[in-house]
């Protein structure tokens, strides 16, 4: 009883009751404490309910998974993704998704040597997966190793172009890009550009599309990024694109000054976000 009065004395203050503070879901690379959303649309709870209905089922448990990781719960999407490794059949393009989903969720959690080991793995047992490719030359690039970076690029972008797909060739080709250029390869660089041109079919990547016709200059810094209009999954993504534009041309502090912009935003677990605070990071 004793116990439970001390207790209760911790948590009641003047007779509310004091809810604990949310555990963040991570820490970021500046020491920041990052949480995930409230699953205000249920769609967790519901994921679950129907895994439990058949446990061993590989879909529903990377239905949870993903359910898990749209709320940015990625810790439970890694375990969640883990317990689907173990239970998974001795299938390699199965087994390839499991390593694919929780080598991004390792990039989602800063965990980048992770990232690289699964997604190897996800490559070995699966060449021809446009996301394999694409997250193992993010997590190659965020670890600081561009050429092994653009070697998974242009995997990515063979397998996009063989595919066909406008959005997919210009989302691997801006990261294609910006590799080249850390690389100190420019010339490679200017020709990763050739493939893009003002009237492709764009659908979902337009903010990388601006990025591609800002560096063709095709476009001008103030119309791809207005700082009042854009949402900070857009100051992210443009942002990050822009500070590198400036980091390559020698104004650092132009370019520190977009990747502390975009650090100071919500949106944490976009890449351009991630990269921004590697980049920061790397100068404390």
């Amino acid at each position: 009883m004793i116990r439970f009065a001390m207790l209760l004395m911790i948590f009641l203050v003047g007779g509310i009751v004091q809810a604990q503070p949310a555990k963040p879901e991570i820490v970021s690379l500046l020491g920041v404490k990052l949480s995930a959303q409230a699953d205000e649309k249920g769609e967790v709870a519901a994921a679950e309910k129907k895994l439990a209905t058949d446990p061993h089922n590989i879909d529903l448990l990377v239905a949870l998974g993903r359910a898990q990781a749209s709320v940015w719960r990625y810790q439970d999407a890694i375990a969640t993704y883990t317990r689907g490794l173990k239970l998974a059949p001795k299938n390699a393009p199965i087994i390839a998704l499991l390593y694919r989903h929780r080598g991004h969720r390792y990039i989602s959690t800063r965990q980048f040597d992770k990232a690289v080991a699964d997604l190897e793995r996800a490559a070995k047992l699966n060449d021809h997966d446009f996301d394999i490719w694409y997250h193992l030359g993010l997590a190659y690039y965020l670890k600081g190793n561009y050429n092994k970076a653009i070697n998974a690029y242009e995997q990515c972008r063979a397998v996009a172009e063989k595919e066909g797909k406008d959005d997919s060739v210009i989302a691997v080709s801006d990261w294609l890009y910006m590799a080249y250029r850390r690389a100190r390869k420019d010339v490679d660089a200017a020709k990763a550009l050739e493939r893009i041109t003002p009237n492709m079919n764009v659908k979902e990547n337009k903010s990388y599309f601006d990025r591609l016709l800002f560096y063709k200059g095709l476009k001008q810094e103030t119309e791809i990024f207005n700082l009042e209009k854009a949402t900070d999954l857009e100051i992210a993504t443009v942002g990050y694109g822009l500070g590198n534009w400036h980091w390559y041309h020698g104004n650092r502090a132009k370019a520190e000054e977009y990747f502390r912009k975009i650090t100071s935003g919500k949106y944490w677990p976009a890449f351009g976000f991630i990269a921004a605070e590697v980049e920061l990071s790397r100068k404390r």
